[in-house]
């Protein structure tokens, strides 16, 4: 029994270095897996089982203090996340994201901070490498956790989401980040310093909130995309303070990750980062700016189901755009109805996606995938765009600043030079949307006003079912 003992302690180490390897492959195959909608569910499934053997791994090392605690964490973390998820409507899930990347930064946060304490109050040293690295997870884990949460009430409509701006705001950030780092360097210098340890946590809190309040709501894809990049890049300097290699790489691939499509939110907005983060898009709330050239025509063709339910049924293509208002009227298991009826009538029916429709990347794919619709109908952007010109009927469900057509030509407009979804040049277009208010950018859509345009004012869901009870009887 000694021998087996101290066999399984010499090869412990090793084992549980062995299982983050294998832990970190399946972050990476599932990571690659995620990025097309057919393979998405297998990857999550991927790498959920390279985490659960990540926190097994953790869980059987010598480092563990106390499995009591851990045990009380993990009931009241299963039993608050089951509630979340059956509780947070769909509409929602965009504030859930940006709360639970909130909650990963200020995980990271307090790991670095536990870290520092025990080491501190047991009189033992701290190395100049693990107070820079104690630093970097407070700063980055502390302005995710409070932009997150600013985010989040943006969102959750807590606070408004018009960009909040101030004299001097830039300003003040840079004489933070200054204090910041002179605090930093001032506890390289003495690790026991625990008033400059606690200044560093109060500035980099504060840094948060000032870095999300500027930004406007018509950017919160952008920011929840950014944010998540930063919970990771916090968990990968944390693990540099516990030296936890596979907290080290899934950090660094959830950090690259969320970067890379922070980049493709700019790029879908034809804007850059910076401009993202300080020039505070979307101010008005919806309220709905005129468009730069004055000349718009302001007449509006209206539609009634009736007539709406015989184009779509005696079509031979439509493609139905679905934006926000389809998510905030939980309609897309009716439009899955609606398609698949359509399609019994010969009617080819596909799915136009832009990549910052709603209010998180992805959203409208993750409604419509719990809607079961078929992958092979989902099209991107610049997959569909050059096919509307063909296509019988556009429907555009709750759609608005994607589909705006001032984007391609108003030089006056704050969204022009954004890649839309072409609708207006398909033979007709329907607008599903409950009145004529702007988009969450606040900019006025002429595609209301165009001549093949035609809307049907409604909630999408209410709209969408009247039109699945007409086309059934054409």
């Amino acid at each position: 029994m000694t021998q087996l003992t101290e066999t399984l302690t010499v090869w412990a180490p090793s084992g549980i270095q062995i299982a983050y390897l294998v832990a970190a492959a399946c972050f990476i195959i599932g990571l690659k897996k995620m990025g097309s909608p057919v393979t998405a569910r297998q990857g999550n499934v991927i790498g959920a089982i390279g985490m659960l053997l990540a926190v097994l791994a953790t869980l059987i090392d010598r480092h563990i203090l106390s499995y009591s605690m851990i045990g009380v964490g993990l009931v009241i973390g299963s039993v608050v996340g089951v509630w979340i998820a059956k509780a947070v409507a769909m509409t929602d899930m965009p504030q859930m994201v940006g709360l639970l990347n909130g909650l990963g930064g200020l995980a990271s946060t307090l790991v670095a901070s536990g870290e520092y304490w025990h080491t501190v109050s047991h009189g033992l040293p701290l190395s100049t490498t693990a107070v820079i690295s104690i630093a970097a997870s407070i700063l980055v884990g502390n302005i995710t956790f409070t932009g997150s949460m600013v985010a989040f009430a943006k969102l959750q409509g807590i606070m408004s989401g018009a960009p909040i701006r101030f004299a001097l705001q830039q300003q003040l950030n840079i004489v933070l980040l200054v204090v910041w780092a002179i605090g930093s360097i001032l506890v390289v210098i003495n690790p026991a310093d625990l008033a400059g340890f606690a200044g560093i946590n109060v500035i980099s809190l504060l840094l948060g909130v000032l870095f999300v309040i500027p930004i406007g709501g018509g950017d919160m894809p952008v920011v929840i995309s950014l944010l998540n990049s930063l919970s990771g890049i916090a968990a990968g300097a944390t693990g540099f303070v516990v030296m936890n290699n596979v907290l080290i790489i899934s950090g660094a691939l959830v950090g690259a990750s969320g970067l890379i499509l922070t980049q493709i939110m700019c790029k879908a907005m034809n804007r850059t980062l910076p401009s993202v983060l300080f020039s505070g898009f979307g101010t008005d709330g919806g309220a709905g700016t005129e468009a730069g050239s004055g000349t718009l025509n302001k007449t509006v063709r209206q539609i009634d189901p009736e007539e709406c339910a015989m184009m779509l049924g005696y079509a031979r293509s439509v493609v139905i755009v679905p934006g926000y208002g389809m998510a905030v009227a939980q309609a897309q298991h009716v439009v899955r109805e609606l398609a698949d009826t359509l399609e019994r009538k010969g009617v080819e029916v596909r799915y136009a996606i832009h990549p910052v429709a709603g209010r998180m990347p992805g959203h409208m794919n993750v409604l419509l995938a719990e809607a079961n619709v078929p992958y092979t109908q989902l099209c991107d952007m610049d997959d569909i765009n050059p096919q509307f010109e063909n296509t019988d009927v556009a429907l555009v469900i709750g759609a608005n600043d994607v589909v705006n057509p001032a984007a391609r030509h108003d030089r006056q407009s704050p969204i022009y030079g954004m890649p839309i979804l072409e609708v207006d040049r398909a033979k007709h277009t329907v607008v599903i949307k409950r009145g004529m208010s702007a988009g969450f950018s606040g900019v006025e859509n002429e595609l209301f006003y165009k001549e093949k345009t035609m809307m049907l004012f409604g909630s999408a869901k209410d709209a969408i079912n009247r039109l699945v009870n007409e086309v059934k009887q054409l």
